[in-house]
């Protein structure tokens, strides 16, 4: 029996047949037949109207990183498509699956320099897993299927479709496809007996161990892998910011953050442990400090699925390929038990000394303005145990990454690779419709807040419950640090005059409220927690205040300063 449909309709059935729920979109000239065919999926598909092209890539990149499924975002040609670049490579350097389904010209049309054509594939080879062009409609079920089993299977990353206006003109008899098999691409390579044992040799003979968590361990799903990994060897464990919540914070084995606004203890002890044991995770700069001082007194194991990261930065004595939900099982059940208690002790004296000299008074001033470690504190302790924190790029990332408290998997949706300001207003509203039962909390500073700001009304349509919390110090914070730490205070563009956030919260019918002082702290954050809907809180906090500690450019891991003298 025949099944004559669009090609634009052969698209979404596509995405139908893949178990999409939501689409992320904003429609222009070159994919008018698709936000045509939408119509008729008012009931089957969540149409989110974003305001601009990069929102719609960071809600899919929000949705995706709670939900565990690929996002969609659905955009036209020309501007809409490059406006998707940000989204993309931020998806690409953090992991996350989205699809990017752009418009094109007709074929007829490709190479002339038509009304918004741009080489797309061309210009997203470098950024994504699979950049390919549809040019026929009969394409369309492989060319769907293909992206979704690349972009979410491995080490997960984005693929991008780019839709001529011929392909969805065309009439297909639609049939969905399954590909669970592309040729010399191997998602998640089988365990290597040797690479499992050599592991084992070394964490059963370590005095000193320390684990370092990833955030490859959630893209896994191998949260509880992990959990019986190191209580069965006694291993303190220290997370990367991407890997936050792979770890409950309150863990006994749980040492806190690593890298550059990391804590104290376990970045110290890095450049201390005979073994460290890396487990999906990428030894970013951020993490490492100088290279050439980084943890040359340890043995180093390194479990990825991507060999690429093998040797990139650090050169590790033992590589482990494989899905880290498998290998952590095997390596765990070979290992011998342990106890290290005496290296776990070692641990506590730099934390008191973090305590002592930076979170007391981050987060229990005793007077003056309001800090932002005190503001992300009563919101977390306020919030339900599995919230959602999603942060923006800057000071208000690292105060938010430091003071939260994780206790489920998937609480935190932040950008780790490229650092995008602005990414956090749109990934929080994709987390909304990701994780629908769970609150999402989203801080942003006054800078990343304005970079987005259209996305409010987003949230106005949707009414996608985001809890905002804007903390304003009037400056772009974090740049403003670096300008007092290393180019003797001179504020070159970083102060900003701000508007009135409680006139623009009432354009757009969201419910505000104003602290100013810590007085007011409490009963605004119980506000901003029992709102049913969204809601902006915003924090007028000390203008120049520093993250701390902190490990300055060029330095070795364990050489953190406290203060910017």
């Amino acid at each position: 029996m025949s099944n004559m449909i669009t090609g634009a309709e052969a698209m979404l059935r596509a995405l139908l047949a893949e178990g999409v729920n939501t689409v992320f979109a904003y429609p222009g000239g070159s994919i008018i037949k698709v936000f045509d065919a939408l119509y008729d999926h008012q009931k089957d598909l969540k149409q989110i109207l974003v305001r601009h092209e990069q929102g719609a890539t960071h809600a899919a990149q929000g949705y995706a990183r709670v939900s565990g499924r690929t996002g969609i975002a659905i955009v036209t040609s020309g501007p809409g498509a490059t406006n998707t670049i940000t989204g993309i490579s931020d998806a690409m350097l953090d992991s996350t699956p989205i699809v990017v389904i752009a418009g094109q010209v007709g074929t007829d049309a490709l190479g002339t320099d038509a009304f918004q054509e741009i080489d797309l594939v061309g210009v997203t080879q470098p950024i994504t897993k699979w950049s390919y062009q549809i040019r026929r409609a009969e394409d369309i079920p492989w060319a769907v299927a293909r992206a979704f089993y690349i972009a979410g299977s491995g080490r997960p990353g984005p693929v991008v479709l780019d839709f001529t206006k011929t392909a969805q003109m065309q009439q297909i008899d639609f049939k969905p496809a399954k590909i669970e098999y592309v040729r010399s691409y191997i998602p998640a390579p089988d365990p290597i007996e040797s690479q499992i044992n050599d592991a084992v040799q070394l964490i059963d003979n370590a005095k000193k161990p320390l684990v370092l968590v990833g955030h490859g361990v959630e893209l896994g799903n191998a949260e509880k892998e992990l959990a019986a990994f190191i209580e069965k060897g006694n291993l303190p464990a220290a997370r990367t910011l991407l890997g936050l919540s792979a770890l409950p914070s309150d863990h006994p084995l749980n040492m806190g953050m690593l890298g550059m606004h990391g804590n104290l203890a376990p970045n110290v002890k890095t450049n201390e442990c005979d073994v460290l044991i890396a487990v999906g995770m990428r030894f970013d700069d951020r993490v490492t400090g100088t290279l050439d001082t980084y943890a040359k007194q340890a043995k180093i194991i390194h479990l990825d699925i991507d060999k690429s990261e093998f040797g990139k930065n650090v050169k590790p004595d033992v590589t482990v390929l494989g899905d880290c939900r498998l290998t952590l099982k095997l390596i765990t059940e070979r290992v011998a038990k342990a106890d290290h208690k005496e290296w776990i002790e070692s641990f506590k004296p730099l934390d008191k000394e973090e305590y002592d000299k930076v979170i007391d008074s981050a987060i229990h001033p005793a007077d003056g303005p309001l800090k932002m470690g005190e503001v992300v504190t009563a919101v977390s302790d306020a919030a339900p145990a599995d919230a959602v924190l999603v942060n923006d790029v800057g000071l208000n990332q690292m105060f938010s990454s430091r003071y939260f408290r994780y206790r489920t998997p998937r609480s935190i949706v932040t950008s780790g690779g490229l650092g995008t300001m602005g990414f956090c207003m749109p990934a929080a509203i994709g987390a909304t419709f990701g994780a629908p039962d769970r609150m999402i909390l989203a801080f942003m500073g006054d800078g990343g807040f304005q970079m987005n700001i259209q996305e409010l009304g987003t949230i106005m349509q949707t009414g996608a419950p985001v809890k905002m919390i804007l903390m304003n110090n009037t400056y772009l914070g974090n740049v403003r640090q670096w300008q007092q730490m290393m180019f003797n205070s001179r504020y070159s563009c970083t102060h900003m005059i701000n508007p009135d956030y409680s006139k623009i919260a009432a354009g757009y019918d969201i419910p505000y409220a104003l602290v100013t002082d810590r007085s007011q702290l409490k009963d605004a954050v119980k506000q901003l927690i029992s709102a049913k809907g969204p809601f902006l809180l915003e924090a007028a906090v000390m203008d120049e205040e520093n993250v701390m500690p902190m490990i300055k450019p060029g330095s070795p891991v364990d050489k953190m300063i406290f203060s910017i003298d």
